[in-house]
C-alpha cells in the first residue's frame, strides 16, 4: 500500500544550505557553487568551472518533524570517452548526525568529455525525485549531503511536516582548500571524503573548497577564502601545481606568500594550516605535466602518468619533493611573526609505507579506505590534543 503524504514545499535558499558560497538561480532550479560569482567570472578553465559546481561538502540542513522527504534534482552525469562508466553520485540523509538513508539519481544531464580531443558536450536530461521515508518521529535535525563529484541542480524540497532553519551548531567553521584529493575523488560517498570525515571527528562545520585539478594558488580563490567567515583555515598545496606543470620554483614561493597574505587580510589571527602533498610516486621526483594513461583505459581502467623530465628539476621544474621542502621553509620563516600559522607534512597523512599497503588505484587519487586513513590521521594531528585546531588552542 502506498502511503499518502500531505507535502509541504520549502524554497531552497541559503537559510537551509551549508557549505556553498553562492546559489545561482537558473531556469530549472538552483545551482550551489563553491566559488562566488565574482571569482567565477575570472575562470577561463573549464575543469575548474566544472569542479567548483560539484557540491563537495554542500548539504541541505533543516529542523523538522517530517518522516518523509522528497528532493527533486537534475544531476549531471559525466561520461569520459574510452573510460569505464562512472558510478552515480550518492545523496546521504543524516538525522541528528547519523546516517538514515542513501539515494541516487540514475539519469539527468549528460556531459561527455573526450580527453584525447579536448572536447566536451552536454545533453539535457530529466528531473529525478529522491525519496527518503521512515524517518523517526519527533523534532530532529536533518541534513542531505549532495554528491561530492556530481553537479546537482536543486529543483524542489518537499516534506510531510514543515521545515525550520536549524539551530546554530556552536561548532567552529573549518574552511579548507585543496585539490581533487580534498574534493573527494575516488571516495564512495559525500560524507566519506577525508575532509568530511575529519570534520565529523573534529566537531567542525566544513566548507570544502577542494577543486579537482584546481588547487593552483589562484588569486580569486584566495580572495573568496578571505571573504568567507571561518574559524579555522587550511590549504593543501602541491599536486596540481606539479601535474599541471604550472610554474617554476622562482614563481612558486612568491605565489604561496601571496596566497597566504590574502588569507591573512581577512583572517588575521585564525589558525591557518599549510599542508604539503601526500605521497604520489609518479610525481615524487618526476615533474609534470600529467597525462591520462591511455593504455590503462584500453584495459578498462583509469590511470595517469607523469611525462616530465627529472633532469629539469635543476632548472626549477617542480616535483612533490621540491614543493614539500619549499612549503616547510616558507611556513617556518613566516611563523616567526605569525604564531597561528602551522605546517603539516602530507607524508604524515599518507606516506610511502601507506602506498605500499594501500596504493592509489589510478596512481593519483586515494580509494575510500585511504580517505578514511587520511581523515583519521588529520583529526589526530590537527584536531587532537596540542594540534593547531584543538579546542583549547582556539
Amino acid at each position: 500500500m502506498t502511503t499518502r503524504h500531505d507535502w509541504t514545499t520549502t524554497p531552497i535558499g541559503t537559510d537551509i544550505l551549508r557549505g556553498a558560497l553562492d546559489l545561482e538561480q537558473t531556469g530549472r532550479g538552483v545551482l550551489p557553487h563553491r566559488l562566488p560569482a565574482r571569482a567565477r567570472r575570472q575562470i577561463a578553465d573549464g575543469q575548474l568551472a566544472m569542479a567548483e559546481s560539484q557540491p563537495a561538502g554542500v548539504r541541505l540542513a533543516f529542523r523538522t518533524r517530517a518522516t518523509a522527504v522528497e528532493l527533486d534534482v537534475v544531476a549531471t552525469k559525466r561520461v569520459y570517452v574510452g573510460a569505464p562508466p562512472r558510478p552515480d553520485g550518492v545523496y546521504e540523509l543524516l538525522v541528528d548526525g547519523r546516517l538514515a538513508g542513501r539515494a541516487g539519481a540514475s539519469d539527468g544531464d549528460t556531459l561527455t568529455i573526450d580527453m584525447s580531443a579536448g572536447t566536451a558536450r552536454t545533453r539535457p536530461g530529466p528531473v529525478e525525485t529522491l525519496r527518503f521515508t521512515g524517518l523517526p518521529d519527533g523534532e530532529k535535525d536533518v541534513e542531505i549531503w549532495l554528491p561530492h563529484d556530481e553537479t546537482t541542480l536543486l529543483v524542489a524540497l518537499r516534506t510531510d511536516a514543515p521545515v525550520r532553519t536549524p539551530r546554530p551548531s556552536g561548532r567552529p567553521v573549518w574552511l579548507h582548500h585543496g585539490s581533487s584529493i580534498s574534493h573527494g575523488s575516488n571516495a564512495a560517498t559525500p560524507t566519506g571524503t577525508w575532509p568530511a570525515l575529519a570534520a565529523a571527528s573534529g566537531g567542525a562545520e566544513l566548507i570544502n573548497m577542494g577543486f579537482g585539478g584546481g588547487a593552483l594558488l589562484d588569486p580569486f580563490t584566495a580572495r573568496a577564502m578571505r571573504d568567507t567567515p571561518a574559524d579555522l583555515l587550511s590549504v593543501k598545496i602541491g599536486i596540481n601545481i606539479v601535474n599541471a606543470d604550472l610554474m617554476r620554483l622562482r614563481a612558486f614561493g612568491p605565489a604561496v606568500h601571496g596566497f597566504l597574505d590574502t588569507l591573512r587580510d581577512g583572517h588575521p589571527t585564525a589558525p591557518l594550516l599549510v599542508i604539503s602533498p601526500i605521497c604520489c610516486p609518479i610525481h615524487e621526483n618526476t615533474p609534470g605535466p600529467l597525462a591520462p594513461d591511455f593504455t590503462a583505459m584500453s584495459e578498462g581502467r583509469v590511470g595517469f602518468m607523469a611525462t616530465g623530465d627529472p633532469a629539469e628539476v635543476a632548472a626549477g621544474k617542480l616535483t612533490l619533493t621540491v614543493i614539500r621542502d619549499e612549503l616547510a621553509r616558507i611556513v617556518k620563516e613566516r611563523s616567526a611573526t605569525d604564531p597561528q600559522l602551522h605546517h603539516l607534512d602530507g607524508l604524515d597523512l599518507y606516506g610511502a609505507d601507506d602506498h605500499a599497503e594501500l596504493p592509489l588505484p589510478d596512481d593519483l587519487h586515494p580509494d575510500p579506505a585511504t580517505h578514511r586513513r587520511i581523515a583519521e590521521r588529520f583529526a589526530r594531528h590537527v584536531f587532537g590534543r596540542g594540534g593547531p585546531f584543538a579546542a583549547q588552542e582556539r
